[in-house]
């Protein structure tokens, strides 16, 4: 008998290489698993000082309803998991494009928190910096505690900076 070939999934080479790009780790999963909520912005809306600051933040991002929409177009992603020492960012946009130049054309990543790229967004005009910025998972109403706790990944309510922080990115796959 011939020994047994264990598949790879297109995924699990992706995953890996999310966390050669400087991620904590990554994990494929299902974008039945990708979480969404109505809720979500206001957070944003209410909490946040960059709140309208730029073009990947609310309102000028995806509604969660118009993200719901894009994840049901998809069948997978690659959650990707960083600390405070992660520039998740840069590991979404890398991973993205690795994504697209691999055949998966559909390829798009979510990052976290505010766009900084720029000193100041050019709000009113096209985006300066397209090929790096990337719209906040959360900014785009994707619950990322339900998200990461449905995927087996830490994340808890930070109540001071002592407390271990935990950032997430998203990059679709098809």
């Amino acid at each position: 008998m011939g020994k047994k070939r264990t598949r790879t999934r297109p995924t699990d080479t992706f995953v890996k290489r999310a966390v050669e790009l400087g991620a904590r780790e990554a994990k494929a999963v299902p974008t039945s698993q990708v979480f969404t909520g109505e809720w979500v912005r206001q957070k944003c809306r209410y909490g946040c000082g960059d709140y309208a600051s730029s073009h990947n933040c609310p309102p000028h991002s995806p509604t969660p309803s118009q993200t719901r929409k894009v994840l049901d177009e998809y069948d997978a992603a690659i959650l990707i998991h960083g600390d405070r020492t992660t520039d998740i960012r840069s590991v979404v946009v890398k991973l993205e494009r690795e994504v697209f130049l691999a055949g998966h054309y559909k390829a798009f990543g979510y990052s976290c928190g505010p766009c900084h790229l720029c000193e100041e967004c050019s709000i009113d005009g096209a985006c300066l910096q397209p090929h790096e910025a990337r719209p906040a998972m959360e900014a785009c109403g994707i619950d990322v505690f339900a998200t990461a706790r449905a995927t087996g990944f830490p994340i808890q309510v930070v109540t001071d900076h002592d407390c271990e922080q935990n950032y997430y990115g998203l990059v679709l796959v098809e």
